[in-house]
């Protein structure tokens, strides 16, 4: 994302939409939220990427379809990604082809076309017919997961769809479709039952009239790591293109002798009768080869590495010229070149890249590019070097926290791949590697840093990890302790808001320390169903022994009071609510009666002024619901209400936060995007925008910003909240209103000093740099709007005015592609609009330069410097419309990590404005000789020309002087030096009598006073 789109604030239509409900009702299309902006900061690490796909013609160019990210294209071979389908009303992808015949075609399958523990569903297929510039949604909306889609090789409107279908709950949408019309139309040619659905296709590269399918019966339970297969899978060929299959079963395992799962197929291209397969199954899997177009089969190898996890990859390539050189997706990537016999390690490390797509040019085989859990690499040189996954912000988080630090950090579990921590601020003009770092967690669980000292961090099931010397050590209850109790891979892990030395735990049970897990308290007894009916998803295996009611669950969220250190909310996976009033001693079941067992409570948030008010976010996608549920009470849970108006069907809520400045201001993360509401639930507005459709696994709001951590983009961060902790009803009749602005940071980052990262160096945004000032304008103005920035004794800091063409916010860097300052308009439209002060005082120089010779007409030879920083304190914010003036207090602290003492700070701001006012006298005086050395230049015999022209020098050297004295001074928040002090009065000093001197020299008219 352009760092340029961080600064467009409008939180204008947020606001109104609190203020006027109905606006919301007659403006259903978005358009209100246009001007909000929400900022990513990375981290810049590959998630979950499930398909992959190049273009043989252009061998720099691949598509990535990301599990929760949505789809991406690199031209330079995956140096560089680009997202090309965040307008789009999904992003959880699962398949992507490319029409042969036409590389402009694009087919993308939305849901991740998995089945495990973990996923999100998406709504059918998608259409590109120019590279993936413009999107077309086809079909096949009820499918929710798409495994596979194949494209004829000679006509691009004829392909194949694998629908796996609902992953929680039978469908009738499910098995392989066909489309002749280029996706405006789909026609089931393979199914089974409601339960069994298409996972695999693959054309015979001889004839494309002959197709192999594979159909995987299997379904995802409500608790974890509940999984079933059934009868129904298979392998499938149709010789007229679809129209008719028979099953291929010679050789292979089935479901009643072998307990037969999903299968992964492919055909040699270069000899059509040789295939492999991938089985699945609970006897004899492994990788089987045909030599006869699957009409029988033989397992070729008992190394089950090479096709280890085969319900989740089921992946194999086979080399375009060598039928005997194959590439297996695994936890490694594996390559064989005795047609599956032996294999060794392609890619990939034992702890597990996990591997789920592979695909290989067919005009040049070296150029590959495989998908994984850590995102897309491609090789050029058949796997000599490969790129990074170090350059795609597609990280999986399951939840989110900050910490006290300065900037604050952003921290969490991520899918497969560790924690992280992202600093909310870069320190050279961006977020980049060196703003994030693991904390020792492992991946998927909760980040808790400390509140008294953020270098120690706390997470998974426990651990304590020390940021200054890197070691992590393992502090958890349940060393040595028996199986009776259990957890899964999101155990809470949290401190509580009223004591920071109390950090709590949970699994069946809950847990808390105050010691720093040196000892663990148990605080409550098991808090979850003894027993239960089983849900309706469960279906036809609902009499398996899988599915057989015992107590599983887990206490899966808790909620520590704001305000009363012995109240404690817990929420479970199964579908309990307790609250504990006294510390633990006893716990009260307090569950609303609508929800039913394994309805996920995904999170609890205890209201921020009162020990009775909480909220919980029901999750309920594992139960094949995909409906929003958050509920609400104000009596400690004896009452609940269900408060979802305005969060359509689709949108399972995943978490509920309270705003800690506003009561009743709450904000609700879905798993495609970010809501909001103004008056305590009664009705949701939605703050997507700019976000990506993604998974919104959790949200906090530190300070005045809301963050999020998706499960698929990353970390975002919405900042300055504040004009929505300010809207009330009055507000919208006012003509103007100024918005009285949060307190502002005074923050430097690097600009000039060292060599900044190459322009394509993976980054996320800074926020912005300066006091955001919000005003709102009922209609738009007939005349100029004005800004101006006050310091405390009623100096004029900074003025700005809506007809200016171009407001710079600080020096504008001219390298290509590095970050720089944007250039600002203040807005004279309806609405609420947002602009930022960056905190300075203007240029000294305005268009005046200090070169010299100096001709009559003004020139620059360099970039003009920044005013200096305004001082730390208090100022006056006054905006001016139509003859209303309105005035706001602003206070700019200075960055907490500067230590240097207040007096000094005080000093180089007195130092600094007396140069900054000794360059506007210099300036001053300056256009006054030329305007006298030009009218002495039309009358050469009135003499006095040389002395103006010695006058010009001298007053050049002298603001050049101050100039350079004041960069000197503001250069750091550091104590002046003496050298500096010295300089300084020296300079002033210089400048007072050069000043005399001009004054004694000015010509006289005919009335004795100097001319105009």
């Amino acid at each position: 994302m352009s760092p340029r789109r961080a600064w467009s604030f409008g939180f204008l239509l947020i606001l109104f939409t609190s203020w006027v409900g109905t606006v919301v009702a007659q403006q259903s299309d978005g358009s209100l939220f246009r001007e909000l902006r929400w900022r990513m900061i990375g981290p810049f690490r590959g998630g979950r990427t499930k398909s992959a796909v190049g273009v043989p013609s252009q061998p720099n160019t691949f598509y990535i379809g990301v599990t929760n990210g949505g789809v991406w294209k690199t031209t330079d071979s995956g140096i560089t990604w680009k997202p090309i389908f965040d307008d789009q009303p999904t992003g959880s992808i699962g398949a992507i082809a490319i029409a042969p015949s036409d590389p402009d075609i694009i087919y993308v399958g939305s849901g991740e076309g998995l089945q495990r523990p973990d996923l999100s569903t998406g709504d059918g297929m998608y259409k590109s017919t120019d590279a993936g510039k413009t999107w077309t949604h086809l079909g096949l909306r009820d499918g929710q997961q798409i495994a596979q889609i194949i494209v004829h090789p000679r006509d691009p409107n004829r392909l194949y769809v694998a629908v796996l279908g609902h992953p929680y709950g039978p469908n009738t949408e499910r098995g392989i479709y066909r489309s002749s019309d280029g996706g405006q139309s789909f026609a089931k040619v393979l199914g089974k039952d409601e339960n069994t659905g298409g996972v695999d296709l693959a054309f015979d590269p001889a004839d494309p009239n002959t197709v192999y399918a594979v159909l995987w019966e299997a379904r995802q339970g409500p608790w974890e790591n509940a999984a079933w297969n059934g009868p129904g899978s298979g392998l499938f060929k149709s010789t007229d293109g679809g129209d008719t299959w028979r099953p291929l079963t010679k050789g292979l395992p089935t479901f009643a002798d072998g307990g037969l799962g999903r299968i992964g197929i492919a055909i040699a291209p270069s000899n059509a009768k040789r295939m492999y397969a991938s089985v699945d199954a609970r006897t004899n899997a492994g990788l089987y080869r045909s030599e006869d177009a699957g009409e029988s089969w033989v397992r070729i190898t008992d190394d089950q590495r090479v096709v280890s996890r085969g319900s989740d990859m089921a992946e194999i390539k086979v080399h375009p010229a060598n039928p005997d050189v194959i590439f297996t997706a695994s936890i490694v990537a594996w390559k064989s070149t005795d047609g599956g016999k032996s294999f060794r390690a392609f890619r990939g490390a034992p702890g597990g890249d996990d591997y789920q797509r592979i695909w290989i040019n067919p005009n040049n085989p070296d150029i590959i590019i495989i998908a994984s859990d850590q995102g897309a690499v491609v090789t050029p040189n058949g796997g000599a070097s490969w790129s990074s996954w170090y350059n795609q912000p597609t990280a999986q988080f399951y939840h989110v926290s900050t910490d006290n630090a300065f900037p604050y950090r952003v921290c969490g579990g991520q899918q497969e791949s560790g924690s992280a921590c992202v600093a909310s601020r870069g320190d050279d003009g961006r977020i980049t590697f060196r703003e994030w770092h693991p904390v020792g967690v492992e991946e998927y669980g909760y980040v808790a840093a400390d509140p008294l000292n953020p270098d120690i961090v706390y997470g998974g099931k426990v651990s304590r990890y020390d940021r200054r010397t890197g070691q992590t050590q393992q502090v958890g209850p349940t060393a040595g302790r028996s199986g009776a109790l259990r957890a899964v891979r999101t155990a809470p892990v949290l401190f509580s808001p009223v004591d920071p030395h109390t950090l709590y735990f949970a699994q069946n049970v809950v847990w808390k320390t105050i010691n720093g897990g040196s000892s663990w308290l148990q605080i409550s007894p098991d808090l979850t169903r003894k027993t239960w009916e089983v849900p309706a998803s469960v279906g036809g295996y609902r009499d398996t022994p899988a599915a057989k009611p015992t107590q599983r669950g887990v206490v899966y969220t808790l909620a520590p009071s704001y305000v009363d250190v012995k109240t404690l909310w817990a929420g479970t996976d199964d579908g309990l609510m307790h609250v504990t009033r006294d510390g633990g001693v006893t716990w009260r079941d307090v569950t609303p009666s609508a929800l039913t067992p394994w309805a996920k409570v995904s999170m609890i948030d205890a209201g921020r002024t009162d020990a009775a008010t909480a909220y919980a976010a029901v999750n309920t996608i594992r139960l094949d619901d995909l409906k929003p549920h958050i509920y609400r009470t104000h009596d400690g849970g004896a009452t609940w209400t269900h408060i979802t108006n305005g969060i359509p069907e689709g949108e399972t809520v995943n978490a509920v936060r309270e705003d800690p400045r506003r009561k009743g201001l709450l904000y609700a993360a879905t798993e495609r995007t970010v809501y909001a509401s103004s008056d305590d639930g009664n009705r949701w507005y939605s703050l997507r925008n700019n976000l990506p459709v993604t998974s919104i696994r959790d949200l906090v709001i530190k300070d005045n910003d809301l963050v999020i951590g998706t499960h698929g983009r990353g970390f975002w961060i919405l900042d300055d909240v504040t004009p929505l902790r300010q809207a009330t009803p009055a507000i919208a009749a006012e003509d103007v209103h100024l918005f009285a602005p949060a307190d502002a940071w005074r923050v430097r980052w690097n600009s000039n000093t060292d060599t900044p990262l190459p322009p394509d160096e993976p980054a996320g945004e800074n926020p912005p740099d300066g006091a955001i000032l919000a005003y709102w304008l009922k209609s738009a103005a007939t005349g100029p709007v004005t800004l101006d920035i006050l310091d405390a004794s009623g100096r004029l800091v900074r003025h700005y005015a809506s007809l200016d063409t171009a407001l710079t916010s600080g020096d504008q860097g001219n390298t290509p592609g590095y970050w720089i300052r944007p250039t600002q308009l203040l807005a004279a439209t309806s609405g609420l609009h947002r602009f930022v002060w960056d905190e300075h005082y203007p240029s000294p120089s305005g268009t005046t330069s200090f070169s010299y010779p100096i001709s009559a007409t003004p020139h620059n030879t360099a970039p003009e410097p920044q005013g200096p920083w305004a001082h730390p304190g208090r100022y006056t914010v006054k905006l001016t419309v139509g003859g209303v003036t309105l005035t706001q207090p602003l206070t700019i602290k200075m960055d907490p990590r500067v230590k240097t003492p207040a007096l000094a700070l005080r000093q180089q701001a007195t130092l600094s404005l007396q140069m900054y006012d000794g360059i506007a006298a210099a300036r001053q005086a300056l256009e006054e000789i030329r305007a006298a050395r030009v009218t002495l230049a039309t009358r050469p015999g009135e003499a006095a020309a040389d002395s103006l022209d010695r006058q010009l020098g001298l007053l050049a050297g002298a603001g050049g002087e101050l100039n350079t004295i004041m960069g000197l001074l503001q250069g750091s928040d550091a104590t002046p030096t003496r050298t500096a002090v010295k300089a300084a009065a020296e300079a002033q000093a210089s400048l007072t009598v050069l000043l005399a001197k001009w004054r004694a020299l000015q010509p006289r008219n005919e009335t004795g006073a100097p001319p105009k």
